[in-house]
């Protein structure tokens, strides 16, 4: 990033007014509060997150108008206790610092952050969920990231959540020449929350974990040895002991927080978003481009980049899993020797696949279509005319039903004649967890 715009912010941030201190502040007086760095997401321009993000959701301005409102510190104080979470929320000078500068410098990246939020909430929400961990932690990728699955930082952490090559790994990521999933939405909040259930069972403490998300365990273990503190240790008390960017992380992850959920009280109007289309996934028999994908497939090279974010080269592997909107999906069965260059043995669609935003679509997918090679117009014809007719039946014998308040697998599947087991093969469920309006095939 320009270093020029990197020093403005950092200008724009110590230049705000300072605000007194109150008594629910647990920041001693030996903590400095410009004594930090801003996390790297906070320094993205407003058009270069406009730009990403118009690619995964068609964002417009809000219909409002749009104002910069302030608020003393029992005002605030109030709203944060109010944020229903085990997170402890204190205000301070720090905290306060970071709130100001999400209310009135960043107010316009916040507001297509609300929009882009829509799309990715549902995603950190039930990696979240699987792991028991406190819902707020979805606003990491905020600071993070700026919701940029493309965001690198200048230390080589990739994707909405941020990780490090190792780190990555180790939580099952894979990251090669043509792959990495660090910026895939699903499989990185999946590590993420993995990885900050772990950091939450060694520290057991929300603050020092999420420190230590950022800066690794080892600093964060460093830090508490060297305050002497090992008892009823905490982020505050080991504040100073902390590398520069971490001692802003947790204060910048607070005002994100607040500002998520008191945007409105802020006079900012989120951009209105038009989520993508509903997707299914592929399994490709061959490696194959996004532009032979697009040229057969009624859909764009940079359409594919946006809901396939893992894929550094345009490449899809063979074997690999590719993400298509619905509607694409019969155009790669039937033109998939084309797409290939004809001598492909073909794709299979992946049971029970789901929407990017992890919620089952209304159209039941297939299960899987075997595909023949073959030279000859008339039998790659006939192959047509049977893939049209399967994927009829197919779709007149599945059935869906809408989960309802109170819902369980289990209740489902004695109402439905079938098994827990076999609801999970079909939805791609690896828990058991619905929620009402949730469409779930039963058959």
């Amino acid at each position: 990033m320009n270093k020029k715009i990197v020093v403005t912010c950092l200008s724009v941030l110590l230049a705000s007014l300072s605000y007194a201190q109150d008594e629910v502040s647990i920041v001693d007086d030996s903590v400095q509060a410009d004594a930090f760095d801003m996390p790297e997401g906070m320094l993205i321009s407003e058009e270069e997150l406009m730009n990403e993000a118009s690619n995964i959701n068609t964002l417009s301005e809000g219909t409002g108008t749009s104002r910069v409102l302030s608020y003393d510190d029992s005002v605030l104080v109030s709203r944060l206790s109010r944020i229903p979470t085990t997170i402890e929320m204190p205000l301070n000078d720090v905290t306060r610092k970071f709130i100001d500068t999400y209310s009135t410098r960043m107010k316009g990246s916040v507001a297509i952050m609300l929009g882009s939020a829509n799309f990715y909430n549902p995603i950190f929400e039930e990696a979240l969920e699987r792991y028991g961990l406190p819902l707020e932690l979805r606003y990491l990728p905020v600071i993070e990231s700026a919701l940029r699955p493309s965001a690198t930082s200048r230390a080589g952490a990739a994707g909405l959540w941020q990780f490090m090559i190792g780190t990555g790994k180790r939580y099952g990521l894979e990251v090669n020449t043509l792959v990495d999933e660090r910026r895939d939405p699903i499989k990185s909040s999946e590590a993420a929350a993995h990885y900050l259930s772990d950091l939450y069972d060694m520290f057991g403490d929300w603050g020092l974990a999420i420190a230590a998300y950022n800066c690794g365990e080892g600093n964060v273990q460093k830090a508490i040895t060297r305050s002497g503190s090992q008892e009823g240790a905490d982020f505050w008390s080991i504040y100073n002991r902390l590398p520069r960017e971490t001692r802003g992380y947790v204060p910048a992850f607070i005002a994100a927080t607040y500002i998520m959920n008191y945007y409105c009280e802020h006079g900012i109007v989120p951009h209105e978003a038009t989520l993508p289309l509903e997707s299914d996934t592929v399994v490709v028999s061959r490696e194959v481009s996004f532009a032979q994908i697009a040229s057969k497939c009624h859909v764009s090279v940079d359409e594919l980049r946006a809901i396939n974010p893992q894929y550094r080269k345009d490449i899809v592997p063979a074997d690999y899993t590719l993400r298509l909107p619905a509607g694409s999906i019969e155009d790669f069965i039937l033109y998939e020797d084309s797409i290939y260059g004809g001598n492909a043995k073909g794709g299979a669609l992946v049971s029970g696949t789901r929407r990017l935003v992890t919620e089952d679509i209304e159209s039941t997918p297939l299960e899987q279509t075997p595909a023949t090679t073959t030279r000859n117009t008339y039998a790659s014809n006939k192959k047509s005319s049977r893939s049209t007719r399967s994927t009829r039946t197919r779709k007149q014998q599945t059935r869906n039903v809408s989960v309802k308040s109170g819902d369980t697998l289990s209740s489902i599947a004695k109402k439905n004649g079938t098994t827990v087991a076999k609801l999970r093969q079909l939805n791609g469920i690896k828990g058991d967890m619905i929620r009402p309006g949730q469409k779930v095939r039963v058959k």
